[in-house]
């Protein structure tokens, strides 16, 4: 029986040729899909049938998706941290420039321009004094956030010669090991703010960081300072930004996420959701998101899931318990139990956790009878159980 797999947005043709045709079925039909593989359509109100085992976003936020429901249905939502970074590090470097620089205005000015010859020699000279600009080198850059993009937006500036103040109360290891040595960490946001002459964020839209550019963060900052935002809308307040705009605070900002304010303001630059529209990038988030998908439905290993825990487990069998439940005590000794009384042997296990959830792997020497299997599924506490 093919696993069905339902895609919503136009996903990259490169992610969805990694699913084995023999074994899974792909369309945007699918009328009781196994799993949902989408970008960035909104499925808050979306009914879910509970034959539904995972959803995957080919993109790093999932604010999209109605996240704390699936968790209650036992519904792994991964992502693609990472596999986006570099388009959104270009972007970001790109605006450090048109900032800098004044490209933006100095192109509306001359395409503004009605003159020829000589007199349109002239305005172009005019232009040339009102756009002066200054150089990147030197100038302090804030990253406030230093997961897979801030990490590449960092080292980048690092490397054309800014200051680069990070960071992040969350960093992990791994993004630690890639930080370049150049990236000065400093002790809160507060102290990003107060330095920094342009300041970008890359942090997730949640209850921390909801308007975590605001009046109080903008006034501690230089004059004439940058703001960019390549990461949520909601993380900027964009009437806090308008009003430093206004005053002279702040020389530009430059969002990913127009509204009719920002749209309307002469000192913002606004673009339509550019961060990750490249043809390498949604072919990167398709791949990753169309791998883990496959390796959850046919082994139950998750991976860049951003509400269950890491689990992976070698095969040791061709007999494998995929278990979703709740994180409470001595849910792996009553199934342990379960599989013994049917002299069922465990040749390999693993059990990780993350807040309320918990996911059980299990290979075991033969077959999980049924009458067992069903016992297992009605232990209380169990959400979902599969045998693959």
């Amino acid at each position: 029986m093919l696993h069905q797999i339902q895609t919503i947005n136009n996903i990259s043709p490169l992610g969805l040729e990694r699913f084995d045709a023999s074994k899974f079925g792909v369309s945007p039909d699918a009328a009781t899909p196994d799993a949902i593989m989408l970008r960035s359509q909104k499925i808050h109100e979306m009914d879910f049938d509970s034959t539904l085992k995972a959803v995957g976003r080919a993109g790093a936020g999932v604010n999209n998706i109605p996240v704390d429901r699936l968790t209650e249905m036992g519904v792994p939502v991964f992502n693609a941290p990472g596999a986006n970074a570099n388009a959104v590090k270009e972007l970001v470097i790109a605006s450090l420039f048109i900032a800098s620089r004044n490209l933006h205005d100095a192109v509306s000015y001359t395409r503004g321009l009605e003159s020829s010859g000589e007199a349109l020699d002239k305005e172009v000279e005019n232009g040339k004094k009102k756009f002066v600009g200054t150089e990147i080198p030197g100038r302090t850059l804030g990253v406030i956030g230093l997961g897979a993009i801030g990490v590449e937006v960092a080292n980048a500036a690092a490397s054309l010669g800014m200051k680069v103040i990070g960071f992040d109360p969350g960093v992990t290891i791994a993004s630690a090991w890639k930080l370049s040595s150049n990236v000065e960490q400093a002790s809160s946001a507060d102290a990003v703010f107060e330095r920094s002459e342009f300041i970008t964020v890359h942090v997730p839209l949640i209850d921390a960081t909801k308007n975590l550019v605001n009046e109080k963060s903008l006034a501690a900052m230089p004059q004439n300072a940058v703001v960019l935002n390549f990461a949520r809308a909601g993380i900027v307040d964009d009437a806090a930004v308008l009003k430093a705009l206004d005053s002279g605070k702040l020389k530009a900002y430059i969002t990913d996420f127009p509204t009719r304010a920002t749209i309307d303001h002469p000192s913002v630059i606004t673009m339509p959701h550019l961060g990750a529209s490249t043809a390498e990038a949604e072919e990167n988030c398709a791949i990753m998101v169309a791998d883990q998908l496959q390796d959850f439905l046919e082994n139950g290993n998750i991976r860049n899931s951003v509400n269950f825990p890491n689990v992976e487990l070698a095969r040791k069998s061709d007999h494998r318990l995929c278990i979703i439940h709740k994180n409470v005590p001595d849910m792996v000794g009553q199934i342990s139990h379960l599989l013994g009384l049917s002299s069922v042997n465990i040749e390999s296990m693993i059990n990780e956790s993350k807040g309320a959830v918990a996911c059980t792997l299990i290979d075991t020497d033969g077959k999980v009878p049924e009458q067992t299997f069903e016992s297992i599924q009605s232990i209380e506490g169990i959400i979902k159980a599969r045998q693959l």
